[in-house]
């Protein structure tokens, strides 16, 4: 499968390893149309290229977005159209600038961002693990409930499905969060489960 990474930095690149390794051909993408990106090529190896932000978004069958959600209406919106869109997005006020909804409660970062991109399936998904414990807490031997939890949550459950199954594929297991308007609200930060380490089980627990 190709995936579109949006985003160099640390859950991006981690990301792009994880997908490698998982034999998927991976875009990523900065925002200096892939400039700088020759060492993390070099590692990644001949599954990977640097490309433009466009570029990466319209090369993937899934695009994952690892940007400061404050710059999230640079994006070029149509190029997402159609495509499985991760956001591993959140909103920071002291780094993104305020936003007067998000603060008030009415909308979350997701749901801006979905209106943005124009018809994208959008599923919000590693936003909850830090990327070091991305990085090495996967396990593909473990079944799926002993495993670490990545928080999914989306309105198109065939996207979900989709997501769910890259997620079990680096080693860990996917917990259906709900739809995206409560279900991302519940993936923000400081909620019960942001970088917690859950299975399944206990995540279930904790969110019943």
């Amino acid at each position: 499968m190709k995936i579109g990474i949006i985003g160099s930095g640390n859950i991006g690149a981690t990301a792009a390893r994880l997908f490698v390794k998982a034999g998927h051909h991976v875009g990523i993408s900065n925002s200096r149309r892939g400039e700088g990106l020759d060492t993390l090529i070099s590692e990644l190896g001949s599954n990977a290229k640097a490309m433009s932000i466009e570029d990466a978004a319209r090369f993937g069958d899934i695009v994952l977005i690892a940007i400061p959600f404050g710059k999230y209406e640079t994006l070029p919106s149509d190029a997402f159209k159609g495509k499985v869109v991760i956001d591993a997005g959140n909103y920071y006020p002291d780094r993104d600038g305020k936003f007067p909804q998000l603060d008030n409660d009415e909308v979350t970062s997701s749901e801006l961002l979905l209106a943005h991109l124009k018809e994208a399936r959008l599923v919000k998904a590693f936003n909850t693990i830090w990327f070091q414990h991305l990085g090495t807490q996967g396990n593909s031997n473990l079944p799926l409930e002993d495993r670490r939890a990545i928080f999914i949550a989306g309105d198109d459950s065939q996207a979900k499905e989709i997501v769910a199954k890259l997620i079990e594929e680096i080693g860990f297991a996917a917990v259906d969060n709900g739809f995206l308007h409560e279900g991302g609200r519940n993936q923000q930060p400081g909620t019960e489960v942001y970088n917690k380490d859950l299975t399944p089980k206990t995540a279930a627990t904790l969110l019943s």
